[in-house]
């Protein structure tokens, strides 16, 4: 499992800029606090703040896993080659519930980004994210609660949903067990 630094990404993407902490905050919508957070490591960013950086930035998600800039016209990622993106948390602090896992990072200028995600606790933070374009998530083993808008949404194993991520969202494990979901986000 490779370690990525996305935090020094982020940074180089703001410092090459000319920015601020405070301008990314003011454009993005998130804290000056978070987003120094994000970029010392001291927290992972959820999919749904990666993605709104990436937007403002005009990067992919997957730059901020790449390790090279060599284009390939296909993209092999095995088991022992995924990132693993743990400590996530919710803009408050609190734990997010689930851990992601980037299933393309070398493949340029795609529409899409792919993502394993493994819910591995029950939250009690509600909190919903919305970001540019639309999600699909595929429940591959166990079952979760979607929160889209105001809609509660049981997803059980095999169940997928397919939406606007402009939408308020947020996916939760429903505490009965480990919970795999394939999430993609298309810009």
């Amino acid at each position: 499992m490779t370690d990525y630094n996305i935090g020094a990404k982020i940074k180089e993407l703001r410092r090459a800029k000319k920015m601020t902490l405070q301008d990314v905050a003011n454009e993005t919508g998130f804290s000056t606090a978070l987003i120094s957070q994000i970029e010392n490591n001291n927290v992972s960013p959820p999919i749904a703040t990666l993605s709104k950086i990436s937007n403002f930035f005009d990067v992919k998600i997957g730059h901020f896993f790449a390790e090279n800039e060599e284009e390939c016209p296909y993209e092999v990622i095995r088991s022992t080659e995924r990132t693993v993106i743990p400590k996530v948390v919710s803009k408050d602090g609190t734990n997010h519930g689930y851990f992601y896992e980037s299933l393309s990072v070398r493949k340029k200028n795609t529409k899409m980004d792919p993502f394993l995600l493994t819910l591995n606790e029950k939250v009690t933070n509600t909190d919903t994210y919305s970001h540019n374009g639309e999600e699909f998530l595929f429940v591959m083993k166990g079952t979760a609660e979607l929160l889209l808008d105001d809609q509660h949404i049981t997803l059980n194993e095999g169940d997928s949903v397919y939406f606007d991520a402009t939408i308020k969202h947020r996916l939760f494990s429903t505490g009965n067990g480990e919970v795999k979901v394939l999430a993609v986000v298309m810009r």
